[in-house]
């Protein structure tokens, strides 16, 4: 099981979800484009992508050099029915690929948020078997309208669009899952500046709230990151 994943920061790795794919016997072949790394010119030698996240914006053209190949890749994987896998960033670029619009939330989603699994959740693949209502990780500025013919399978009540899938193999979650306890607190030390930046001097509050929510809910978020994370390597082996 040979696995894609796109990084567009080097702190942004594939974490809890690589570890399952590990686990499984897969491999993950990590290439970040932004650092000058090419990408493949086709799916072929993969069985799955995945695309994580990164503080770029899609809205923005600047990155339209690296974003537009790696959208064309992602329709291709889609077509091709290999499963793809977006988190946070790569949500966004899967939305995009589709040809929704992404944009400014005009906020900053940041720390354990409280999100709805949806009706359309209850029954897919990835989702069925959890708790309606789950705790999960987010930072993040942008959000995205759903593409035409997506399934809405998770919801918040900030940022509306957390979860979706196009077709039966495609999916983005804007929540970042594949983390935990380990990686939260490094993006937290290095992260500072978005924090003064949207809180000013409430940032230190934000960052004690932030350690207290992880200390209640990392250990279920682990649990439903290892849970999707198993239940998107089913499908990609299924394929392989």
């Amino acid at each position: 099981m040979q696995i894609l994943a796109v990084i567009s920061h080097p702190r942004a790795l594939p974490y809890l979800i690589g570890e399952r794919i590990t686990a499984r016997g897969g491999t993950c072949h990590n290439i970040n484009p932004h650092k000058g790394e090419a990408l493949p010119v086709s799916p072929a030698g993969y069985d799955g992508l995945l695309v994580l996240g990164g503080s770029m914006s899609v809205a923005n053209p600047e990155f339209d050099p690296v974003f537009r190949p790696l959208m064309k890749l992602i329709r291709e994987f889609h077509e091709d029915q290999k499963p793809v896998l977006g988190v946070c960033l790569g949500s966004q670029l899967l939305a995009r690929s589709f040809d929704a619009e992404v944009y400014p939330l005009n906020d900053l989603e940041v720390g354990y948020t409280p999100l709805h699994i949806t009706e359309s959740g209850v029954t897919d693949s990835l989702l069925t078997g959890l708790s309606r209502r789950q705790t999960i990780f987010e930072w993040h500025e942008d959000t995205f309208d759903l593409p035409n013919g997506a399934e809405l399978l998770m919801s918040g009540d900030n940022c509306y669009h957390q979860a979706f899938r196009i077709g039966s193999t495609s999916y983005g979650f804007q929540c970042h899952f594949e983390v935990d306890a380990r990686h939260i607190d490094v993006w937290i030390k290095e992260g500072r500046e978005d924090l003064v930046h949207y809180h000013g001097t409430g940032a230190d509050e934000v960052e004690r709230d932030i350690r207290r929510q992880m200390t209640r809910h990392v250990g279920l978020s682990s649990r439903f990151a290892y849970h999707v994370g198993d239940r998107w390597i089913d499908l990609v082996s299924e394929r392989c």
